[in-house]
């Protein structure tokens, strides 16, 4: 059953909802407009914050639901839960609806999360990368001090060894999708003078 579980779960981190959105909403190609993702980001650009929104909800909804399932209904509390809460981040990067394209599952990431911990590591998650992100490019260098808080939670609040084996995944997958950012070295915003 996980190994089923796994799959579906893969399933649906690939659904494409933010090209959805893009094609069928605003009749616009997402991938067309800043970074070519088929992320949420896109969406935005193309459409505005409320689709943004949106495409983002679902994002991290497609990840948040099957992993969530997964641990709290079916009681998957042990190693089995692991290939579960990378296969919707990995699903997301590797779509099959996308020619085995996809985007940088930064939400289906805090999706997974969210299907673990509720609210505490989404809470340090979303605090952290927002902040960093202000202080820090490329982007992906933000995503890579957000995993280092999320590590520190995770060893000083939540003390949970199963959990750490899970951000190692996302980690792996993370620096993969932010390589080009990663190949950069970080620097510090410049504040735009008034």
């Amino acid at each position: 059953m996980p190994l089923l579980w796994t799959l579906l779960t893969f399933l649906s981190g690939a659904l494409p909802i933010s090209v959805w959105i893009g094609r069928y909403a605003l009749k616009k190609d997402i991938t067309q407009y800043g970074d070519g993702n088929p992320g949420a980001t896109n969406v935005l650009r193309a459409g505005g914050s409320a689709w943004f929104a949106l495409a983002l909800m679902l994002d991290i909804s497609k990840a948040a639901a099957p992993v969530g399932l997964a641990y709290y209904t079916f009681g998957w509390q042990d190693w089995r839960i692991l290939p579960i809460t990378v296969a919707a981040p990995l699903g997301h990067t590797l779509s099959p609806f996308l020619n085995w394209r996809g985007g940088k599952s930064i939400a289906a990431s805090l999706g997974v999360w969210i299907g673990v911990t509720l609210w505490q590591i989404p809470l340090v998650a979303v605090l952290s990368l927002s902040l960093i992100a202000l202080l820090i490019r490329p982007s992906g260098w933000a995503v890579m001090g957000a995993m280092g808080v999320i590590l520190l939670a995770l060893l000083f609040w939540l003390r949970d060894p199963l959990l750490v084996g899970v951000w190692l995944l996302q980690l792996a997958l993370l620096i993969w999708n932010h390589r080009a950012d990663l190949a950069q070295r970080p620097q510090l915003k410049r504040r735009k003078s008034g």
